[in-house]
């Protein structure tokens, strides 16, 4: 297997670097010196300390009062409501049962919140979404500030969990650190036919009740959602950036594989303390820009969740690390897309899994000099994705799900940035056909999700083509919230021959698929971006091929169109996120409402 890197995969790598030297140089400076100071429990006040372990058993207060014993944080997004955190009811008493074999104390140092986006899709909570990883990042910290630890393995699986406990893992750098997931739920009725039914609903043809039963054939049991949106696209980033241990990632809930790969995580993680035998492994100092790099590339790869755009981002700047969509439109133009898993196709995780799953895909991209095997992992040996990857050698069991490296389903990610008047965005094309990477069609403007769906309902919407501008959706405006209820008609009217896409500075669901959509407009229309100046019946041209958004009009005389949100009550908890709204940097810069490590 070839060492080398792609040229262009390698220039990226370089212009990382290069961007990120003086924020990396800091962070990790920081990082030593939290290991200098090392964990407080030795140091500490008689009380404080008594304080720290007061609920042990009897033989965990005992290996704590000494200076040996290793202990590890458990942070868990546990809740028994979602599908995906439900399974990892049993995880700490199973990873506090391997740290006493070891001789070691592992403590649940602190729960995250855990929401879940198929839940408040189209309603008041929708807008606490993006927001809540950076709440779980900061619940992350909180857990961990205690310092009475050595290690951490943080337990989530969803769309804003895994960045957040990224985000708040990577600020006690210091610590070797491990993630785990809860694995896929069974599949249930195909990708194709919960999507047609949703679509027969759109048209009125079907009813709740024949919907209802569809959803409920299809998000059915304990798992994470089976088709390839965000949740997934954060499962696969943890196995390539070396989070998980090799293999894990998609085991299945409550199998004997599932409960041993736990296990097995929380052994790994001790190995590598400070002082231990087998060296140090900081997450701080282990993730670094190669691991960055490969995550794009398995985004690219895998056709992964446009959410990722900006996670991506903000887990990259609380380890200093700078990355932008630039960085990552010139990754998608390289690397060729070798998974067709819903929406980009009709399998789903289990399929893929089956098919060779990532262990099969990470050799094909390594085989294409695509990835960083230098890059650290938590695997045995030399702890590089080298070493992860030398012992395979497994073909594709189905290549209608994944191909090897010379049969790509297409030559690149289908990731892409697109510029132009109109400010910055990012359109995902892995699932839209050839002939509709170009729309040209006159703007029809809505300043809600709900603003749109009535126009479709009163017909206003059928036998002509438009390009539907939603604006005042970005972070600033109402949180960013996901626009998925925008999909199925959208999908309707394209099927009857309409040439139809979207504009928006808001976001679109992991599973944005089959109509073309420029997301996360920058900047953003709240924010003076030009958006705000667009009108009915002005020109639009996107151009995924070119890489351009253009409107054909003349901007410059206009004035801003007002921020008018349908529902100015602030209910459902949606006030106590005004600081956050007031403080969020642009999407492009990873919609933080943190302070980065930069």
């Amino acid at each position: 297997m070839s060492s080398n890197l792609h040229p262009q995969i390698a220039a990226v790598l370089e212009r990382v670097r290069d961007k990120s030297a003086d924020s990396r140089a800091a962070y990790l400076a920081r990082v030593e010196s939290m290991r200098q100071q090392g964990p407080n429990r030795n140091a500490m006040g008689c009380s404080n300390l008594a304080h720290g372990f007061a609920a042990c058993g009897t033989s965990d207060k005992a290996a704590l009062k000494g200076d040996s014993a290793q202990n590890i944080a458990i942070v868990s997004a546990y809740n028994d409501m979602l599908s995906a955190h439900q399974p990892m009811l049993g995880y700490p008493e199973w990873i506090k049962e391997v740290a006493r074999e070891h001789g070691a104390v592992a403590q649940f140092a602190g729960g995250v919140p855990a929401m879940c986006d198929g839940v408040t899709q189209g309603y008041e909570g929708m807008e606490l979404s993006l927001f809540s990883r950076d709440v779980i990042a900061q619940a992350t910290a909180v857990a961990l500030s205690h310092n009475m630890f050595d290690a951490a393995i943080c337990l989530g699986t969803c769309d804003k969990i895994v960045p957040g406990l990224m985000m708040g893992a990577l600020s006690f750098g210091h610590l070797p650190m491990l993630f785990s997931g809860a694995g896929p739920m069974p599949s249930g009725i195909s990708n194709g036919e919960k999507a047609a039914v949703r679509e027969q609903y759109a048209k009125g043809e079907v009813g709740r009740a024949e919907l209802l039963e569809s959803e409920s054939a299809a998000y059915h049991a304990p798992g994470t959602c089976t088709f390839y949106g965000t949740a997934n696209s954060n499962q696969m980033l943890m196995e390539i950036m070396g989070m998980h241990l090799p293999g894990t990632t998609f085991l299945a809930p409550g199998s004997a594989a599932r409960e041993a790969a736990v296990r097995d995580s929380a052994a790994a993680v001790l190995k590598y303390t400070d002082g231990s035998a087998a060296g140090y492994r900081p997450i701080g100092q282990m993730i670094d820009e190669r691991s960055f790099v490969n995550a794009m590339v398995g985004l690219m790869a895998t056709g992964g969740s446009t959410n990722l755009t900006m996670h991506l981002v903000a887990m990259a700047a609380m380890a200093g690390i700078r990355i932008d969509w630039q960085d990552m439109s010139e990754i998608s133009a390289v690397v060729p897309l070798l998974a067709r898993v819903y929406p980009n196709g009709s399998a789903d995780v289990n399929h893929m899994e089956a098919a060779g799953g990532l262990p099969y895909l990470f050799k094909e991209l390594a085989r294409g000099e695509l990835l960083c095997l230098d890059a650290a992992t938590m695997s045995e040996g030399t702890g590089t994705l080298a070493d992860y990857l030398a012992p395979m050698d497994q073909q594709s069991g189905d290549s209608d799900v994944l191909r090897p490296i010379e049969e790509p389903f297409q030559p690149d990610g289908g990731l892409r940035l697109l510029s132009g008047n109109l400010g910055r965005s990012v359109i995902k094309t892995s699932a839209i056909s050839k002939e509709r990477h170009v729309i040209e069609a006159p703007a029809l403007v809505f300043e809600s999700q709900a603003q749109f769906q009535q126009a479709y309902k009163d017909g206003k919407l059928a036998e002509r083509d438009f390009i539907a501008v939603v604006r005042f959706q970005g972070p600033k405006a109402n949180g960013m919230p996901e626009l998925h209820k925008l999909t199925p008609p959208l999908g309707v009217l394209q099927g009857m021959g309409q040439k139809v896409a979207l504009v928006t500075d808001g976001r679109m669901s992991g599973a944005s698929g089959k109509v073309p959509a420029a997301m996360h407009v920058c900047d953003e229309a709240l924010d003076g971006g030009p958006l705000a100046y667009v009108q009915d019946g002005d020109i639009i041209r996107l151009d995924a091929d070119a890489g351009t958004l253009e409107v054909k009009a003349d901007l410059s005389g206009r004035q801003a169109a007002s921020f008018t949100p349908d529902n100015l009550d602030q209910s459902y908890g949606r006030n106590l996120f005004a600081m956050n709204r007031g403080a969020v940097t642009s999407a492009e810069t990873g919609a933080m409402s943190i302070a980065p490590a930069l």
